[in-house]
């Protein structure tokens, strides 16, 4: 048996690990926290649980390739069953709320009732949802590498997402907010605004409520922690080996051929090396000699990170009378740290009776937006801790102007940043995304280096825009890499 190990116990190292393993690899994962899942998590305050990672899972539906890596890798089971939930995020005006529900002619229809005068711009965006309803992330093989279940390619399914391919230049070269603000309606902007950063061209918005309609991104029971939980049994039942509090400071390299890891505990050696830290961080630190491969000096020059603030409230009453995803469209925009954000889209876990003390609920939410340089400042400056405060009193105080039981009954405030993100993941600049702009392309990048043998990149940023779907796939695909150089079966 090889000798592997992979840096990362994230979604990308749990993948690559359990497919090394079936694949007859003697895999060690080193992780530099003390738990599994890196950006797939969860964490808990005063008895109160924040889902820190997922909102939704692409390939959740057992009609999509995806479902089948997920399923490979033990991350869905019989143990967290897909809630498929509708209305996906409704806008609270007082007593006429607006949803927006997961199926188009649902969604076209809530719309339509809202906002007669957007006829024209509504009825164009339903018909491009309906198109990419039908688009699907695929799931390919390694050219050259031997699978036991190789993945198979439907003729028929590519035909069916022509209408969608035929309007990605279109969209790609619109942003975002342009086409949102096609809608003259404020609150129809308010409410799709809420749906993904804004920095993102038109084509990341229409793809995600297309596959929202297909059916698909559901929310796994038990959310990211019960699968990243799943994925490290899964990999420990195959004989894996997880070290965990074990950060990893480089890749030990002899002769242009990666020979294993070098950590504060001492030397590991190997016969090759997954690295599944996010690799625009790796390129830059986890290399003796600076890597000049042609696609790394691309990353560095090209990718932009979508960073957030992620705030959790802990609240001592039951809110399961309100929607699991609120958004809330703002008198007057909330500003801080370089951002401004017009409206705020709450999670509501009320209904999650493992989530808070009986008759409380746990709340979170994302503020999306281009901050990490503002927090670095503050963490060198001093004064992080009281501008989180700051920023966390901003928030309540505009999320209590339409629920004000969140100010009244507060027990608990915690507000992660970048700096959060970077320090337990190792993450670049605190991201857990590459956002794809208005015109840009969507950069992807391969998994090897020229430079270097026997070392293998996974993870949400080898391919835009990233997230949990990229992470996994990228990890079956450095395996399958690894088997190809090694002459190996892929299991």
């Amino acid at each position: 048996m090889k000798k592997l190990i992979v840096i990362g116990a994230g979604i990308s190292g749990l993948s690559a690990g359990i497919y090394a393993a079936r694949s007859g690899f003697d895999v060690t994962i080193m992780e530099q926290h003390f738990t599994f899942g890196g950006l797939s998590t969860g964490w808990s305050r005063k008895g109160y649980f924040f889902e820190g990672g997922m909102h939704w899972l692409t390939g959740s539906s057992e009609k999509l390739p995806m479902n089948r890596i997920w399923k490979e890798t033990g991350a869905l089971q019989e143990n967290n069953p897909i809630e498929n939930r509708d209305p996906l995020y409704t806008l609270l005006d007082g007593n006429k709320n607006l949803n927006l529900h997961r199926y188009a002619g649902d969604m076209e229809k809530a719309l339509l009732e809202y906002a007669p005068e957007d006829e024209k711009p509504i009825k164009k965006m339903f018909r491009d949802v309906k198109a990419f309803s039908r688009f699907f992330m695929p799931v390919f093989d390694v050219s050259g590498c031997k699978c036991k279940n190789p993945a198979k390619i439907s003729v028929i399914s590519f035909i069916k997402m022509l209408p969608a391919v035929f309007r990605v230049p279109f969209l790609v070269n619109q942003s975002f907010e342009d086409y949102v603000n096609q809608f003259s309606n404020k609150n129809i902007r308010h409410l799709l605004m809420s749906v993904i950063g804004y920095r993102y061209n038109a084509l990341s918005f229409i793809y995600t409520l297309g596959a929202f309609a297909s059916g698909d991104c559901g929310y796994p029971s038990g959310g990211s922690i019960q699968m990243a939980k799943n994925m490290e049994q899964t990999f420990l039942c195959l004989g894996g080996k997880i070290e965990y509090r074990t950060q990893v400071d480089k890749v030990i390299v002899q002769d242009g051929v990666a020979k294993g890891v070098k950590t504060k505990n001492g030397e590991l050696f190997a016969d090759a090396v997954i690295v599944t830290q996010d690799t625009r961080a790796a390129v830059d630190n986890l290399f003796e000699e600076p890597l000049q491969d042609k696609w790394v000096l691309k990353m560095k020059q090209k990718v932009i990170t979508e960073q957030n603030i992620f705030v959790c409230l802990g609240v001592k009453a039951d809110l399961s009378h309100l929607p699991y995803a609120c958004v809330i469209p703002l008198k007057e925009p909330l500003e801080y740290a370089g951002c401004k954000w017009n409206e705020i889209r709450i999670n509501n876990y009320a209904k999650y009776k493992t989530h808070s003390p009986e008759g409380c609920t746990s709340i979170t939410s994302l503020l999306i937006g281009d901050c990490y340089d503002f927090w670095k400042k503050a963490k060198a400056d001093g004064t992080y801790k009281a501008k989180k405060d700051e920023l966390g009193k901003l928030f309540v105080d505009a999320v209590a102007q339409v629920i004000p039981e969140v100010k009244e009954n507060l027990e608990v405030i915690d507000v992660a940043t970048p700096c959060t993100y970077e320090r337990y993941c190792s993450s670049f600049e605190g991201s857990w995304m590459s956002v794809w702009k208005k015109g840009g392309s969507q950069d992807n990048y391969p998994q090897t280096l020229k430079s270097v043998k026997n070392v293998y990149f996974a993870g949400q940023r080898i391919m835009m825009p990233g997230g949990l779907p990229i992470a996994v796939y990228t990890g079956r695909r450095a395996v399958q890499l690894l088997c190809k150089d090694n002459h190996v079966e892929f299991v």
